[in-house]
């Protein structure tokens, strides 16, 4: 090779440096003017799977997730109220579509990402609960979400009444105002048993629980929606299209929730 194609080829090869090394700044640069916040109302029941799913959601897009934790019914009153959330993952189907009737949210953006599963729970490694630790009332108090605010707690209170037992142990029930409280109770050893989301159970890895046969109850179906406060922020719209993608799928079944419908 003499001098002069060396040459040439050598310019050729840093002109081509170059350009990367410009493309991966005007990238890094782009990804950085884009990323942005998105404020998420959350129920209870998905805490943990809503904080690896932030970790993920992050890594992959950039963008950031601030999560509130709490009961569906309360989040409702607050949105109603102007609180600023962008996307409501919800405990339920209901709330959302009553979001979107309201104009509180946007119309056609609402699906399922997750079916619970409820769970009687006990930190009773001895004797894990079932249908007879019920029946025979053995227990001074049994923890359940207040089914007017918590999916849950309703779920737990049609169970109650599909095996004939809802009379009987009403003086014995606690409520809490969230699945997430309801489960403390029974952690805390403030009630011998609970009715919760099988994924705070998972999340314990504590105890012991009888998993509620599904025709017991209606379908946990979770959904969520982007909110009309959020209809204008990119990362709200991420979010939403994230929850429907592999990477959050394995982290909800990690947890326990069972194919979304």
């Amino acid at each position: 090779m003499n001098q002069l194609s060396y040459k040439r080829r050598f310019a050729y090869v840093r002109r081509i440096r170059i350009q990367l090394i410009v493309v991966a700044i005007c990238t890094t640069a782009s990804g950085s003017l884009h990323a942005a916040e998105v404020k998420a109302a959350v129920a209870a029941n998905f805490t943990a799977p809503a904080r690896e799913i932030a970790v993920l959601f992050e890594k992959v897009t950039g963008h950031t997730l601030v999560a509130s934790f709490g009961a569906t019914g309360q989040f409702y009153t607050q949105i109603s109220q102007g609180a600023p959330f962008d996307v409501l993952i919800a405990a339920d189907r209901a709330t959302p579509l009553k979001a979107i009737s309201a104009g509180l949210a946007v119309d056609g953006t609402a699906f399922t990402y997750a079916t619970g599963q409820l769970a009687l729970y006990s930190l009773d490694t001895g004797h894990p609960p079932d249908v007879a630790t019920l029946a025979t009332g053995a227990f001074a108090k049994i923890a359940i979400a207040n089914p007017d605010l918590a999916p849950y707690g309703a779920a737990a209170v049609e169970t109650l009444r599909a095996l004939g037992l809802l009379e009987r142990l009403t003086p014995k029930l606690v409520r809490g105002s969230s699945i997430a409280q309801t489960f403390q109770f029974v952690a805390s050893g403030n009630a011998e048993l609970g009715f919760v989301a099988l994924s705070d159970v998972i999340s314990s890895g504590k105890g012991t629980y009888w998993l509620v046969p599904a025709n017991l109850h209606a379908p946990i179906s979770q959904d969520a929606v982007l909110l009309k406060a959020g209809a204008a922020n990119d990362a709200a719209h991420a979010l939403l299209a994230f929850l429907k993608g592999p990477e959050a799928a394995l982290v909800i079944k990690k947890y326990g929730y069972a194919a979304r419908d």
